[in-house]
């Protein structure tokens, strides 16, 4: 048993978290459109499903331009949502279950409709003017070459007054200015006014994107490209912290909520200075993002699989909680990327759930993946909604490639995928919504949908229900040491967790082989095997050296 001081308890680093992407989760008028109504509809299936903690995405109002992220108004609901009387209801539902309620707080940019930014761009005296950042044009065009995440210019120009505003994101999403602090005690008193509701936290958006590089330079450019990818200039820049801090300072340490932010470009090395007492509690880390090839030929790098997780692990077990994720609102189904969707749907989905999800940390959840949701297949530049997908298809077609090659190259990697909406049952639309969805349904809803499996005790939605079960029963999986072991395997991600009283060993083969491993007698002397995703789980003995199935895990714990 483990000889490692335990972590500090904390409610937040004891739940599991639910991430639902409000547009495609349940639609209760029959417009296509998700919207609250239809989420408090299945609050008894995420509470059977062994959630804690929902996390809904942007239900503000908001021209929806980038799917709700450019907000018009932080105050108020998107009418195609509900209202804000069906926002105070689905809290009062939550609770009433003993379940939390977690937004997305946006405020690295707002909407091009919103009032601060209208006020703004009125003339360069407005006193909104400096709310956001504005610059004159440098010879002719932009101020800079930097190049939007959206592709294209990080700039527009406003015909008004003659200046351009930056946009890291969509042209209609201005970028805050973090230097005024006017605009900072604003953004801090809309953040009070959702904790005086009652709110149990937030996930902060594109947070290290809120410090911009000072003087705003240009990037090299020996390519004499028109615009240059520009991360390092406005992604975790220097300085970001004092933004944070204050952040923390003003709002969220002054009440008990769940904070967890997206931080692309943080790194293992100094998330320490992220997280922690008076900080945020966590962070959704980009790193092993990078292991997503968009090549759909290219499967798991298991080994730099192995050395992100461990190296994640080690740097949060005693400061601040591991935010554990494999899908998101922003990435593709992680079945289609590192599992085998032809011959090993149903094992390479529960594998790849058990590896993550008892880690150390917040297992997140995203809707669909506990039944196991696939990428979709694309027909069309019709086909599309995301943004940033709409502009790569423009883009290769100014360079004469045609709609069937720029479709083979976005479809593995385009965020559509995981937008799809929720496949509920084999009725028409998936039992997602009576009218047309606002996205096309994924044409494999016949065989892949929560109806089927919900009986089915082979399922990966009862996976998934064991899961939660089992780290909500034996606290070993919530603050137990972690451990990498058998590092060197090339087809198997196997570790423990240890406290004074128990030991766990999860033991996933994520490849479509047999895989064969020697565990060790000190590792499964007097382990009882107590969760695995094959049928012969009961005739399966605790035995040292293993021969393991195509995409087999099990949990063994002592």
């Amino acid at each position: 048993m483990s000889n490692h001081p335990p972590a500090q308890k904390s409610w937040w680093k004891e739940v599991v978290v639910y991430q639902v992407y409000l547009r495609s989760f349940l639609d209760s008028n029959g417009d296509g459109i998700g919207d609250i109504p239809g989420l408090i509809s299945k609050l008894d299936y995420l509470k059977d499903l062994g959630i804690d903690v929902i996390w809904i995405s942007p239900m503000y109002k908001s021209p929806q331009d980038d799917n709700g992220y450019d907000i018009s108004d932080y105050q108020d609901v998107h009418s195609q949502f509900g209202s804000m009387r069906d926002f105070d209801q689905l809290l009062i539902e939550i609770h009433a279950r003993g379940m939390k309620l977690i937004i997305d707080l946006v405020i690295n940019h707002t909407s091009d409709e919103h009032a601060w930014f209208v006020e703004s761009r009125q003339s360069k005296e407005s006193p909104k003017r400096d709310w956001y950042i504005w610059r004159d044009p440098k010879d002719n065009r932009e101020p800079n070459n930097w190049e939007s995440i959206f592709g294209g210019s990080a700039w527009r120009f406003d015909e008004h007054t003659k200046q351009y505003f930056m946009h890291v994101f969509s042209a209609r999403q201005p970028d805050l200015n973090w230097e005024n602090l006017d605009m900072r005690e604003a953004v801090y008193k809309m953040i009070h006014w959702w904790m005086d509701k009652g709110i149990d936290g937030f996930r902060l958006d594109a947070i290290s994107h809120m410090r911009k590089e000072p003087g705003l330079g240009d990037m090299p450019n020996p390519d004499k490209l028109p615009y240059v990818s520009s991360f390092d200039k406005h992604m975790n820049v220097p300085g970001i912290l004092d933004y944070v801090y204050d952040l923390c300072d003003k709002t969220f340490n002054k009440r008990d909520v769940f904070t967890v932010g997206e931080a692309n470009g943080v790194s293992s090395a100094d998330v320490g200075q992220w997280v922690g007492d008076g900080r945020l509690n966590m962070v959704i880390q980009f790193e092993y993002l990078s292991l997503w090839s968009s090549d759909p030929q290219n499967r798991i790098d298991l080994a730099k699989l192995k050395d992100v997780f461990t190296r994640w692990q080690a740097a949060l077990e005693h400061q601040g909680w591991n935010a554990l994720f494999v899908e998101n609102h922003d990435i593709t189904r992680v079945v289609s990327k590192w599992g085998d969707t032809e011959k090993f749907w149903r094992e390479s989905a529960t594998a790849i759930a058990a590896m993550y999800f008892l880690m150390q940390g917040a297992p997140f959840i995203y809707q669909g993946q506990e039944i196991g949701m696939t990428n979709t297949v694309f027909n069309g530049f019709e086909d599309f909604d995301d943004v940033s997908a709409k502009n790569y298809f423009k883009k290769r077609r100014t360079e004469n490639a045609s709609d069937a090659v720029i479709i083979k190259e976005l479809a593995p990697i385009s965020r559509d995928n995981a937008r799809t909406p929720m496949q509920w049952s084999t009725a028409s639309q998936a039992g997602f919504t009576t009218g047309k969805p606002w996205l096309k349904v994924n044409p494999n809803y016949l065989q892949i949908n929560v109806e089927a499996q919900d009986e089915d005790p082979d399922s990966v939605l009862n996976f998934y229900r064991r899961l939660t079960r089992l780290r909500r029963e034996n606290p070993v999986f919530v603050y137990g040491h972690f451990e990498l072991q058998l590092r060197e395997h090339a087809q198997v991600l196997a570790y423990t967790r240890d406290n004074s009283t128990s030991r766990a060993l999860v033991i996933s083969n994520l490849t479509g082989r047999s895989a064969s491993c020697d565990i060790g007698e000190a590792l499964m002397s007097g382990a009882n095997l107590v969760l695995g995703n094959m049928k012969s789980l009961e005739q399966t003995k605790a035995e040292t050296k293993l021969e393991l199935a195509p995409y087999e895990t099990r949990v063994y714990l002592r």
